[in-house]
């Protein structure tokens, strides 16, 4: 694990120092040439690469807290799965929670909570602060508790 926020932090982003905004997300896109599309989904979204370009599609319907996390989950699969070649898509929970599903979640976790959060409020005040569930958030600290991420 402390490989992959290593590797994420060398993006120099404030990943896990501070709250990344939709702003920080669009950034990202726009400096990996990502096409970012918010549409009506049946699922919370999906990545995927097709002939060498990647696309991050989110449901547009979703609250803006899930919205946020599903952005930055995808954005989690393009910068830590991200095929050399061919095709892939992963898609926000749909199937079994894989290894690369629970990366892509710390990612976003960690996007949305940074350290300093979790080290200085309740889990009652992060919920209403940041609007995710009550599972996310205890998903977070059980990261910060197991890794110090």
């Amino acid at each position: 694990m402390q490989f992959l926020a290593d590797k994420i932090r060398q993006l120099k982003i404030g990943w896990n120092e501070r709250v990344l905004t939709e702003a920080d997300a669009f950034r990202l896109c726009r400096r990996f040439k990502v096409t970012y599309q918010e549409m009506p989904l049946a699922t919370g979204g999906f990545y995927f690469r097709l002939k060498g370009k990647d696309y991050i599609a989110v449901d547009s319907r979703l609250p803006h807290a899930q919205r946020m996390f599903v952005m930055f989950h995808e954005l989690g699969h393009f910068l830590l799965h991200v095929p050399e070649t061919g095709a892939t898509a992963n898609f926000h929970r749909v199937g079994e929670r894989t290894r690369k599903e629970k990366e892509a979640d710390l990612f976003a976790l960690c996007a949305l909570i940074p350290k300093l959060k979790i080290e200085t409020m309740t889990a009652d005040e992060l919920v209403d602060e940041t609007h995710l569930s009550p599972e996310l958030i205890a998903e977070r600290f059980e990261v910060y508790e197991k890794y110090g991420i």
